[in-house]
């Protein structure tokens, strides 16, 4: 198997988000008004199939890195473990004494929070060891920018269906479009200024 390339790696995630959220957009507010059991399961588990096959192209990149790129994965995949563990342990006994009630739609939390986590862990092992994950060496897109395109992309999910959405959905949504807004203005806040104390330093 050919060694994806990371305009390859984008370009395909690109469109797997894209198939994402057009389901989304389009399918998922049926779920919950659908009478089979079995169009409701498939309609809830279609969203799924995206982000798996996103997992495997994740897969696929680490396989094909060197061994360096690999440690800092595994150390940023462990973190991200840690993280939501640790959060889901929390919240499973806050839940369990009924200092608040919930319902499973928190589980959708769980893959945005270890990604998060996974990434920002990445990013900071990778700078202990001098490498450089903003892609650029590669001509791909700095991975702050990713996050604001993550944003933007679900503020406009957002935004179109705000008509078709519950308040828990829209809730959801806003929540995740500020914490992808929120994570590419701090990458983009730190990539300015390592670029400034290169500058500096030169």
């Amino acid at each position: 198997m050919a060694r994806l390339t990371p305009r390859q790696y984008q370009r395909y995630t690109l469109l797997a988000m894209s198939g994402y959220v057009g389901f989304m957009l389009l399918a998922w507010p049926m779920v919950r008004t659908v009478d089979s059991t079995l169009l409701k399961v498939l309609l809830a588990l279609v969203p799924v199939v995206p982000m798996l096959y996103v997992i495997g192209l994740m897969a696929r990149r680490i396989l094909d890195a060197d061994e360096l790129e690999q440690r800092t994965h595994l150390v940023a995949l462990g973190a991200a473990t840690a993280v939501v563990g640790g959060l889901s342990l929390v919240g499973g006994f806050l839940a369990a004494a009924q200092v608040f009630k919930t319902d499973g739609a928190i589980l959708i939390w769980v893959f945005p929070v270890m990604m998060l986590s996974y990434g920002v862990t990445r990013w900071w092992v990778g700078r202990r060891y001098g490498m450089s994950l903003s892609c650029e060496d590669d001509r791909g897109m700095p991975i702050a920018w990713r996050f604001l395109l993550a944003a933007v992309a679900t503020a406009a999910i957002a935004w179109l269906g705000r008509h078709r959405f519950d308040d828990m959905g829209l809730g959801l949504l806003c929540g995740m479009s500020a914490a992808f807004l929120s994570a590419g203005v701090v990458l983009s806040w730190m990539r300015w200024r390592a670029r400034r104390g290169g500058r500096g330093a030169a």
